[in-house]
């Protein structure tokens, strides 16, 4: 099929070796064959460097683009040398004795045959878009450029000249391309495209749509892949786009994967061209070093910037070096200023020892780290006359391999580094520095790539839109949140103004508005900006457009957070049928709307059912994405807590730790999804009585929340409040207030009075004042609270039953028990009909009415309640659970307080073995049942038994 698209990791290069044809050369090479070997050689290499240089001047950058000097696109055939192409210059053999047979060869060997040709060589001829994936100096563009000569010598060959090609020149080129009959577009590292936007989907789908034989030939790096793909699905939406994008591509893409260990096969074949010794060398390391990896010289330059270091060597160069290699970790993709590495550098020094290592001077060290060595490449390459440095990406995959994916650049070199950037790359560092979760950082980018485009591009400029767009992301991440509003307004009245109402932009700016309105608890007004998105994008997208698919999920999360959770519920089951549809079981968004369907679930208490949900999901995730990947873990996070709700807590424990120590391995210590799943667990420790281990973990968070985040991030205030929970639970009731009340006074200034969070966190003192036995300041924070609920959030959202149920009771507590019975009535009824007889919240309600009715001596009534509760919990969530085991403890005091004494021991019996089974003797829980059963026996008069149990 014309227009296949295919991906090439990277490509190895064919050097053609260059035969002497002039007969008067012939001769004369014939008169001197007595001359030294080693002299014959020195002329052989200069005779190849001018026919190479000669080469080289058939050729020109012009217009971003390789040209021929006559201004004409090159054939594929015309390209001899595969250098210019990016492949890696093979390093000479040590050396063999003289009189060896074998010979030294071109800077570019013999051609190995690689176990994909064949396939490559299949998806060129279909043509369409071709990715090569391996790891640096596997032999990816090798492999390519051997293909395309063979397969497609004649085709056009378009090579953008510069990687960091504008987004304008890149149009440009995709233009023209589309107007060629037969053309190869050759991308190497892809990545460098993909990040700064200057190839899209819809550009690579003109040129595999269009007339003629067109292939798109592009190399990827495996751990390149990884990071643009591995995007957690409830990312911010910019680093979201990016990976949806990055997607996308590759999805259209045939992708071939080269090994960079050489299979059994592909080692015969090498041992055909043993005559070469360089070859012959690789060989020799084959079980350790790839044949690709050893001829580029990887291994040496690895050995010899290692070397470096050591006392009076090149320590200075080593350091030079080290500061480019965490450039590019940091997102600096684009040739990296020298004067940037020369301050960056001296860090780099100073950490491994300073003047003990006896540096050598700057003019040296950059001698030494610019040198060629072995003939191949240095490691820091000279470009753009000198005043640009790319350094060897060989050295930069084996360091991340080696720290690990979890070591961060520090801060201070990322600082020096966005103060030298350009925009492209800044907006690169942003991208990672959100990744990491160092949201400090990544607002420091964004906010000097805004100053730059202001400048440059001009206040209205798309890019500087899309700066401003990112900063209010993360800013909204950093719980700025009137900030990120006000930048949010102020990017979509521009794009309204220069784009029109329905520019996809606009409709962009307009729902990460909403998101913002969301966040602040504002949640009418993001349902309307949601409406309106949708509305749009329905009618001028269609219903199963991606975009419009995404304006519906935001919806549904926008009307379950009302707690319209039945609309929300249909919201999600429409999105998930179209996604699967459109896209697939297994495609991402699919995955994604299946687990905010899950939550749904879950809130409506059908808690078998969004079990099943998330269960089915996360084997789709490990199947596809792999165990590691974001949304695999944010899966099985869900799992967790779904368990939990179940009442499994083992099991949901146990899902929490490998989550936790997974996300502590892949991304850190300190990164905000390992606080998350850290949190997690405490939660679940708490939730199993070991209140002591949850304090621990709390505390932990805290800190490093705290460190990371600052003290008043929403982020570290949910942590503050979690930890003042389980000081409750433990009875430590003054610390407990004293970190609700420092919790709420920060919510009050930083979100208002009136934000959810700031009204949780009320409630919460309002809780532990009860507990203190301060019944009125309990029972006036708990109406404050109802009225603001009320007002905000209307009568009936679950969070003003929730507080209107705690009043209820604060007033049985302080004796009004008719007041306390007409609110838990009122509470009940909008229950049952909003949420439904068996959802969990109707059951406490109705739990707490017989309570009630108990203390008002309506023991009959009471007893019936208690039953019906019973009856319902034994039938939806099992025998074992820890609610239906509360309920038959709640039944068995109003049958001891009916004097049916042992109908209330057997009961209290019960309770007591399955929560000594289910939570273990300690637990709080066993521990009140154990205290339950020794009253009742102390009231029956077996005193001795009861003293037994005390």
């Amino acid at each position: 099929m014309i227009g296949w698209l295919v991906l090439v990791g990277a490509v190895p290069a064919v050097l053609t070796a260059f035969k002497v044809t002039d007969p008067w050369v012939a001769g004369g090479a014939a008169l001197v064959a007595a001359l030294a070997l080693v002299a014959a050689g020195m002329w052989q290499e200069r005779f190849k460097r001018l026919v190479q240089r000669r080469d080289e001047q058939r050729f020109k950058v012009a217009d971003g683009l390789l040209l021929l000097k006559s201004g004409r696109v090159p054939k594929v055939g015309q390209m001899s040398d595969p250098l210019r192409l990016g492949v890696h210059p093979s390093a000479p053999a040590y050396g063999a004795a003289a009189g060896s047979g074998r010979v030294a060869g071109d800077r570019v060997p013999a051609y190995v045959p690689r176990d994909v040709d064949t396939e490559l060589a299949e998806q060129l001829r279909r043509g369409g878009f071709v990715v090569l994936v391996g790891d640096s100096t596997a032999g990816k563009s090798r492999t390519a450029f051997e293909a395309i000569r063979t397969e497609l010598p004649a085709h056009e060959l378009f090579v953008p000249g510069d990687k960091n090609i504008g987004k304008d020149v890149m149009a440009a080129l995709v233009e023209r391309i589309s107007q060629s009959r037969r053309a190869v577009l050759w991308l190497d590292d892809l990545e460098h495209y993909i990040r700064a936007g200057t190839m899209t989907t819809a550009q690579i789908s003109r040129i595999r749509d269009g007339k003629g034989h067109k292939v798109i030939l592009a190399t990827l790096r495996s751990a390149e892949e990884d990071q643009l793909t591995q995007v957690p699905s409830d990312a911010e939406d910019p680093k979201r786009k990016l990976g949806d994008e990055a997607i996308q591509m590759l999805g259209q893409a045939c992708k071939i994967r080269l090994r960079r260990l050489f299979s059994a096969g592909e080692l015969e074949r090498t041992r055909a061209h043993v005559s070469d010794e360089r070859i012959a060398d690789a060989l020799d390391y084959s079980g350790e070093y790839g044949i690709a990896e050893y001829l580029a010289a990887g291994p040496h330059l690895q050995d010899a910037y290692d070397n470096a270091w050591e006392v009076g060597r090149n320590p200075r160069g080593a350091a030079l070096v080290a500061a480019a290699i965490d450039c590019r970790r940091a997102g600096h993709l684009s040739a990296l200023p020298k004067a940037l590495l020369e301050e960056l550098h001296h860090g780099y020094l100073d950490a491994r020892g300073g003047q003990r290592l006896r540096p050598e001077p700057l003019e040296q060290a950059w001698d030494w780290a610019t040198r060629q060595r072995r003939s191949t490449t240095a490691l820091l390459q000279p470009a753009d006359d000198g005043a640009q440095i790319e350094v060897f990406d060989y050295l930069v995959d084996r360091y991340q391999q080696q720290v690990g994916p979890t070591a961060h650049v520090p801060q201070q070199t990322i600082t020096t580094i966005i103060g030298h950037a350009r925009t492209p790359d800044l907006d690169a560092i942003a991208r990672q520095m959100r990744a990491q979760g160092r949201y400090k950082l990544a607002t420091q980018a964004l906010q000097h790539a805004i100053q730059l485009r202001r400048v440059n591009d001009g206040e209205e400029h798309p890019d500087t839109l899309a700066s401003r767009n990112n900063l209010a992301g993360v800013l909204r991440t950093l719980g700025r949140l009137e900030e990120a509003e006000a930048e949010h307004r102020a990017v979509l009245k521009i794009r309204r103004r220069v784009l029109g109402e329905e520019h996809p932009d606009t409709l962009t700016s307009r729902s990460n508005l909403a998101g913002a309105l969301g966040a602040l608890g504002r949640l009418e007004e993001a349902e309307a900006e949601h409406r309106a998105v949708l509305k749009i994008r329905r009618r001028v997208l269609g219903e199963e457009h991606p975009d419009t698919l995404t304006s519906r999920n935001n919806l549904a999360l926008a009307l379950g957070a009302l707690g319209r959770l039945q609309e929300a519920e249909a919201e999600h089951q429409a999105v998930l049928e179209t996604w699967r549809r459109v896209l697939g079981e297994e495609h991402p968004s699919t995955l994604t709307s299946r687990n905010n369907l899950a939550g749904v679930l879950g809130d409506l208490g059908r808690l078998e059912e969004a079990e099943a949900e998330h269960r089915a999901e996360l084997e789709t995730c490990r199947r596809v994405l792999g165990e590691e990947h974001p949304d695999t873990l944010a899966s099985r996070n869900n799992l967790a807590g779904a368990l939990g709700a179940l009442g499994r807590l083992e099991e949901a424990e146990a899902e929490h730790q490998a989550v936790l120590e997974t996300c502590r391995r892949v991304l850190g210590e300190e990164h905000p999804s390992t606080l998350t799943s850290r949190n997690n667990l405490a939660g679940a420790l708490r939730a199993l009585g070991r209140l002591e281990e949850a304090e621990a973990e709390h505390q932990a968070v805290l800190e490093t929340c705290r460190r990371v985040l600052g003290e008043e991030h929403p982020d570290t205030l949910t942590s503050r409040n979690n930890l003042a929970g389980v000081l409750r639970a433990l009875g430590r009731l003054e610390e407990a207030e004293a970190e609700h009340r420092a919790v709420l006074e920060t919510w009050r200034r930083v979100l208002g009075v009136e934000h959810p969070s700031t009204l949780a966190s009320r409630n919460n003192l309002a809780g532990v004042l009860g507990d203190l036995g301060r019944l009125e300041e309990a029972e006036a924070e708990h109406r404050a609270v109802l009225e603001t609920c009320r007002r905000v959030l209307g009568v009936e959202h679950p969070s003003t039953l929730a507080s209107r149920n705690n009043l209820a009771l604060a007033l049985g507590a302080l004796g009004r028990l008719e007041e306390a019975e007409a609110e838990h009535q009122a509470v009940l009824k909008i229950r049952r009909r909003v949420l439904g007889e068996e959802h969990p919240s109707t059951l406490a309600s109705r739990n707490n009415l017989a309570g009630v009715l108990g203390d008002l001596g309506r023991l009959e009534e009471a007893e019936a309640e208690h039953r019906a509760v019973l009856e319902t919990w034994r039938r939806v969530l099992g025998e074992e659970h820890p609610d239906t085991l509360a309920s038959r403890n709640n039944l068995a005091g109003v049958l001891g307080d009916l004097g049916r004494l042992e109908e209330a021991e057997a009961e209290h019996r019960a309770v007591l073995e399955a929560r000594r089974r289910v939570l273990g003797v300690e637990h709080p829980s066993t521990l009140t049942s154990r205290n339950n059963l020794a009253s009742l026996l102390r009231a029956s008069g077996r005193l001795e038994e009861a003293e037994a149990l005390e």
